[in-house]
């Protein structure tokens, strides 16, 4: 069964990626901690200035509709959405898959339904195959989840659970219905930590093509 996971290494001379947690609700303190545990720099996010120069963020579960209302109290939806068409990653886990949707920060082509599970499955957890982590089947842990409704077609399946997607990319967007910070398999941030080192990249080598440029 897949466990720790091991990040890549970031750009040589660059230091440790600096991942944001936005910690307006919800569980930051625990993505936090396996974000520390794959070599990152967790930064909990609370205001504008706490969004500079980050390599990559989450938003964790919770309740959707505080989360979404801390944010425009915060002033930061311009900031997230900013972030993510820089080509910095984001992940968005449980009701942060909600906020990255179309009705809220359409930061993915898709809609989310809310409480998806029903009361009788509010909370369980299920093994999953999810693409992008290696073979082995993940172990979710799912509460009062989400799952996707309907998407577009640039949005890329992961993993269902039954007919109905539950982890998703869109560019540079992750997201997924389940809380991948509750078990002590770290792939999913793993994952976005590659996304991050891959996106150090992209921005290191354009950078240095408008250098040669002048």
């Amino acid at each position: 069964m897949g466990g720790a996971a091991t990040a890549p290494e970031p750009p040589s001379g660059e230091g440790a990626l600096r991942i944001g947690v936005l910690a307006s609700q919800g569980d930051f303190a625990a993505h936090a901690a396996t974000l520390r545990s794959l070599g990152a720099e967790a930064l909990e996010v609370r205001t504008t200035e706490g969004m500079l120069g980050l390599d990559g963020l989450v938003i964790p579960g919770g309740e959707s509709t505080t989360i979404a209302k801390a944010i425009e109290r915060d002033g930061l939806a311009d900031a997230i959405r900013g972030h993510a068409e820089s080509g910095a990653p984001i992940l968005g886990t449980c009701a942060g898959m909600i906020i990255c949707d179309r009705e809220h920060l359409g930061l993915l082509d898709a809609t989310t339904k809310r409480n998806a599970f029903g009361r009788q499955l509010a909370s369980f957890e299920v093994d999953l195959e999810m693409g992008g982590i290696g073979p082995d089947p993940l172990r979710a842990v799912f509460i009062r989840a989400p799952w996707i409704e309907d998407h577009g077609p640039e949005v890329e399946i992961l993993a269902s659970y039954g007919e109905h997607p539950v982890a998703v990319r869109e560019g540079p967007v992750l997201a997924c219905s389940f809380h991948p910070e509750l078990t002590d398999d770290s792939r999913v941030h793993a994952l976005l930590m590659a996304m991050a080192t891959a996106a150090r990249v992209d921005s290191s080598g354009q950078s240095l093509r408008e250098e040669t440029k002048t």
